[in-house]
């Protein structure tokens, strides 16, 4: 195993959309930054692909929603929400420098975050695993001990070490980040790519028991989802998942369903389920969490990919310029994430009515224009302090 360097500011575990931008964000900083991959550049992983507001806002900020646009996302002017027969169009509306959402592959960005990263100035390094932490005598983080594909083990030092490793995180469990916060209810989500079926626009439906929704992507494709419950996906579906999926499309949307039939579907389905909502402890001596590392939510609402931005901006600015003040870190995530999280656990319960539900989707418009304004205060007064 090969690294340019024995001791960095900051080692990042992941290179996924929220250890990207985590290594990005302090490399451009002035900080010597080793980002670590257990999976390959480029590789594709599961996801909700969809960008909200505060997402499109940060990578805008950041100079890659060009090359998000360059790589032919398609744009997306026009959310539609569908309560069984009740049809409620919204068209995005320009503000905060967003004038569209855009539901990129991760193939697509996740590669440009890293090439973003290591144009700042960062190492990336794949097929390296972590397997344990360097401790000082009190017990702080100051390193990792990292694994090639090889084998071949090497002790790196760090000043932090912070995890981008997923729900499944190996940072928060050699660290024993505690769960702070955890949800009540799971949903399970199916999903494929199709070709052909010309969608423009989010897409969401839902009948009482199950949800569905289209989201144009890259290369012509569009990904259309089915999610119920996880109580009903074992009992109903998990037997039988691909006619399942069928017929849970066309009862949710016979007419998404219907539309599909037109065109092809490309991929194998691929399936999401079981796990609970959380919110860990994100912060402690020597070690930080980012991304569903540090906080997941149910993918239902499509809020991961926005999440894992933002909080990486969040963590960046703390690390940087105050590294002893990581509870602040938490308690900014903790602010902006608590409403959205209990709202989302309540929509994963697939336990409401639509009128409730409609609520529900009002509030979470709240929470996210909260997150955007937020966000946008942040970088207004960057700007203010550079100029």
């Amino acid at each position: 195993m090969t690294t340019k360097f024995e001791n960095y500011d900051a080692v990042v575990i992941g290179a996924r959309c929220a250890g990207a931008s985590t290594g990005m964000l302090l490399a451009q900083r002035g900080l010597r930054v080793l980002v670590v991959d257990s999976d390959r550049y480029g590789a594709d992983t599961l996801s909700t692909h969809a960008l909200m507001r505060g997402a499109v806002l940060q990578l805008g900020h950041w100079g890659i929603l060009k090359n998000i646009v360059g790589a032919g996302t398609p744009p997306v002017r026009t959310t539609s929400f569908y309560y069984g027969d009740e049809v409620i169009d919204i068209q995005i509306k320009p503000a905060d420098g967003v004038d569209a959402l855009y539901a990129p592959r991760r193939t697509v960005l996740d590669r440009l975050l890293v090439d973003a990263a290591s144009g700042a100035g960062a190492e990336v390094v794949y097929q390296t695993r972590l397997v344990d932490l360097v401790r000082s005598s009190d017990g702080q983080v100051r390193g990792v001990v990292l694994q090639d594909s090889s084998g071949e083990k090497r002790e790196i030092k760090s000043a932090i070490v912070i995890g981008a490793d997923g729900v499944r995180s190996t940072v928060a469990r050699l660290v024993g980040a505690q769960t702070e916060y955890e949800g009540r209810h799971s949903a399970a989500t199916i999903f494929a790519y199709w070709s052909e079926v010309d969608i423009e626009g989010y897409h969401w439906y839902y009948r009482p028991g199950v949800a569905a929704g289209a989201i144009p992507t890259n290369d012509g494709m569009t990904i259309i989802f089915v999610a119920v419950s996880d109580e009903r996906y074992r009992e109903e579906i998990l037997s039988a998942v691909s006619s399942g999926y069928d017929r849970l499309l066309r009862e949710c949307a016979p007419g998404l369903a219907a539309h599909a039939a037109s065109g092809y579907r490309e991929s194998n389905l691929r399936r999401f389920s079981g796990v609970r909502g959380f919110l860990r402890r994100c912060s402690g001596p020597g070690w930080a969490l980012v991304g569903d590392a540090g906080y997941f939510r149910d993918p239902l609402i499509a809020h991961g990919i926005t999440d894992a931005l933002r909080d990486a901006e969040l963590l960046a600015r703390t690390v940087a310029s105050s590294p002893g003040a990581l509870a602040d870190y938490q308690a900014q995530r903790d602010d902006l994430s608590l409403d959205l999280f209990r709202i989302s656990d309540e929509v994963a319960s697939f336990d409401w009515t639509l009128d409730q539900l409609k609520q529900m989707h009002l509030q979470m418009s709240k929470c996210m224009n909260r997150e955007v304004k937020a966000l946008a205060h942040l970088h207004a007064t960057e700007r203010q302090v550079v100029a």
